[in-house]
């Protein structure tokens, strides 16, 4: 073995020891690690979501890109459950060839080892993080009658009453978001536990509870109708489809619970696939912002502005999401429901 392919090899196993994956001492020659990379088979994206979510319509516009430019077919398989651990199995226990892949929310891969008491994956050990797109602006809203206009309004008033919040899941970062505000501020929340966003809109919308977050594309029926009132964005920058929302620390919020816990679609790989199928598909990712119309839409419709994550951002960014993620939750004693 040549100097310069043992420097490679040595590469290889620093970067998977910083994504806290296993590296494997060694690769068949069709998994050479330097040289452009074509899948001879058929590939399978698994997303972690239900179809409609917005990692379902970014795992399918990665199908049709990804089919495109790697010359094979490409299919999406839905696999739900276990927060996100019945899909992140599926491609964890695959080859690892660059054939199969995870398309899932990034928070459920952080959350996965608090949230779950025997999960079924590490993620840390048996995933490896290739690329990640921001789901554009999760926006905290009241219904449009309720007495306030701004988060602090909110917070003063509920010290004189309650005001029922909605949150869409267990764990996410929402509720971890409204407790600190709770501990920090006074404020008096009271927190419905919904079991997806889709109940929570249609409750804050008709008015049975005070205020929610949602993506644009789940709240842009209430915005276009004038039923709910946005007043910060809670995960994400700051949009230009909402002049004048302030983020969190817009608003003088500051802390890990307010400033680290976004939000993304993940593309993952198996523990121990190459680096160069790694490197082919994070080269992908980034180009599908502006060279996929499909990619393009779905951006569009969730209000998404981000550049993409890879490499070394992408690996800075896990660092200091999913410890936040995982702290919080430990600190509140939470538990995925069945």
């Amino acid at each position: 073995m040549n100097h310069q392919n043992q420097s490679e090899i040595n590469r290889r196993k620093m970067l998977a020891a910083g994504l806290g994956v296993i590296a494997m001492p060694s690769l068949p020659s069709a998994f050479a690690q330097t040289g452009e990379w074509k899948p001879s088979k058929a590939i399978r994206l698994i997303c972690g979501q239900a179809p409609g979510a917005s990692t379902d319509a970014t795992a399918r516009a990665y199908s049709d890109y990804f089919a495109q430019k790697l010359g094979v077919p490409v299919t999406v398989e839905n696999k739900p459950g276990g927060v996100g651990t019945v899909a992140g199995e599926a491609v964890a226990r695959s080859a690892p060839d660059g054939l199969t892949l995870l398309v899932t929310l990034q928070s459920v891969m952080a959350q996965a080892p608090v949230l779950i008491k025997k999960p079924l994956i590490d993620p840390d050990k048996d995933l490896i993080p290739i690329g990640a797109i921001g789901v554009g602006p999760v926006v905290g809203s009241l219904h449009k009658d309720f007495p306030a206009r701004t988060i602090q309004e909110v917070i003063e008033l509920s010290k004189k009453k309650p005001v029922n919040v909605g949150n869409y899941a267990i764990g996410s970062g929402w509720q971890m978001m409204l407790n600190q505000l709770m501990k920090t501020t006074g404020a008096q929340l009271n927190i419905v536990n919904y079991k997806g966003t889709g109940a929570m809109v249609a409750d804050l919308f008709a008015g049975h509870i005070d205020m929610g977050a949602g993506s644009l594309a789940g709240l842009a029926g209430g915005l276009e109708k004038g039923l709910i009132k946005p007043i910060v964005i809670v995960i994400g920058q700051r949009s230009s489809k909402l002049p004048g929302v302030p983020t969190w620390v817009d608003a003088g919020f500051k802390g890990p619970a307010f400033e680290d816990l976004a939000e993304m679609n993940m593309l993952m790989a198996p523990a121990g696939t190459p680096q160069n199928i790694i490197q082919t598909y994070s080269q992908l990712v980034s180009a599908s912002i502006t060279d996929s119309q499909r990619m393009k839409n779905v951006r569009e419709t969730l209000g998404a502005e981000d550049i993409p994550l890879v490499g070394a951002d992408l690996r800075a960014f896990i660092g200091r999401s999913w410890p936040t993620y995982r702290k919080l939750s430990r600190e509140m004693g939470l538990v995925a429901e069945s």
